[in-house]
């Protein structure tokens, strides 16, 4: 049985993420194992958006030390050719009167105090950066002009790239089927069951999205995380084309928490940020997009975009979210259990978050100090009711 120091199960932008730091803060015996192949998964299907605005405090510090690598990706990974797909088009959330608004202005002001640029530009200045909307029930507008939108699937397959650099294994197509446990003295980790064989690991990561609950039937340990499809619809419109300069949106005001950008030439992509539907397994397959939902969103487009009333649809997809109780992840060790690790629950923000993410896991299954404290994302938070929820409720905005 071949023996690695780390082994990554999945191969997603989480845990190429996770390999390419192990692999540049000097870990040298990594293997990365994924059912499919690399970013073929629920990364293919991200919208993509990049920002640092969360109302909870520690997503704001992971997105601020994530933007770092967007912005200056090829120098990141080592690469001089490598292409996050970054569109620096800014980001600016709207709120009315209402629940959301208080919420939107202690977020906006928590991420000054942080040293992150925000501006609250009028319903005039909106209109200027994003001509294509109407902001009369503006109350609240925040706008973050370094924010934006890239490519997942070309962030998963860099980080692939630059861990396989550095002496990273990476074995596509290869299933996991089963961990291996010392139970001689309490419960360890000492490798994994595969379709290709068994491996012997020092310490396994586990980044399996919304395959998890493998996870919580190898260990006995709970982990509460469930698939949710979301619907991505791109609409056209020629009268008011939304172009690569005019900022992300989220329109806290919408029922659907709606958020959009860009996509290219004259469609909009459009996806709601709140619960979507739950799957009874975990798959990636296509779902159906009714008619009706394509009509129910689209008459909230119309609302904010009113040239959008008779914009045709070009295209749509589904994704799907591993989702949380709290819409927040759970990162870090797993139940009693010496040698693992998890990252799950992403909820939407994974993208967003991955090289930050994958920086911290890395430290930690490294014995050493990480960026960011792991403590707020324990999974013992479930228990003890100290949840990770954010002021906007329920929902990918968090």
């Amino acid at each position: 049985m071949k023996h690695y120091d780390f082994i990554v199960i999945g191969a997603g932008v989480i845990g190429s993420s996770v390999a390419h730091h192990l692999a540049a803060l000097g870990a040298k015996s990594v293997l990365v194992i994924d059912r499919g192949l690399i970013g073929e998964g629920t990364t293919s299907q991200s919208s993509g958006l990049l920002r640092t605005h969360y109302s909870v405090r520690q997503n704001v510090e992971l997105a601020r030390s994530s933007w770092w690598a967007f912005n200056n990706f090829a120098e990141y990974v080592g690469d001089e050719e490598a292409s996050c797909g970054l569109v620096k088009s800014g980001y600016m959330i709207v709120s009315p009167e209402g629940d959301k608004l208080d919420a939107l202005r202690s977020s906006l002001e928590a991420q000054r105090e942080m040293g992150i640029e925000v501006r609250m530009p009028s319903q005039e200045e909106a209109r200027e950066l994003m001509p294509i909307a109407q902001f009369d029930d503006a109350a609240l507008i925040g706008y973050e002009p370094e924010a934006g939108f890239a490519d997942a699937y070309l962030v998963a397959t860099a980080f692939a790239r630059s861990a396989r650099r550095r002496g990273v294994t990476v074995a596509e197509g290869v299933n996991v089927t089963g961990l291996l446990l010392d139970e001689h003295e309490g419960r360890r980790v000492v490798g994994v069951k595969t379709t290709a064989g068994d491996f012997g690991c020092g310490t396994l990561i586990s980044t399996q999205n919304i395959w998890t609950p493998e996870l919580e039937r190898w260990t006995g340990v709970t982990l509460p995380v469930k698939p949710e499809r979301h619907t991505v619809l791109a609409l056209e419109c020629n009268e008011a084309p939304y172009t690569f300069t005019m900022p992300a949106f989220k329109d806290l005001g919408s029922p659907g928490m709606l958020y959009y950008r860009s996509y290219g030439g004259k469609q909009m992509l459009v996806s709601e940020g709140v619960v979507g539907e739950t799957l009874n397994s975990p798959e990636t397959e296509q779902g159906d997009v009714s008619l009706d939902y394509v009509g129910e969103v689209g008459e909230q487009v119309a609302e904010r975009f009113p040239a959008y009333e008779t914009a045709g649809l070009a295209s749509s997809w589904t994704g799907v979210y591993d989702v949380t109780p709290d819409w927040n992840p759970v990162l870090g060790p797993i139940g009693d259990i010496e040698g693992l690790v998890a990252g799950f629950g992403f909820s939407g923000h994974g993208f967003k978050l991955s090289p930050g993410i994958g920086k911290i896991l890395a430290q930690h299954a490294l014995g050493l100090p990480t960026d960011v404290s792991l403590a707020p994302y324990a999974l013992e938070r479930f228990a003890s009711g100290a949840l990770l929820v954010g002021k906007y409720g329920s929902g990918a905005v968090s």
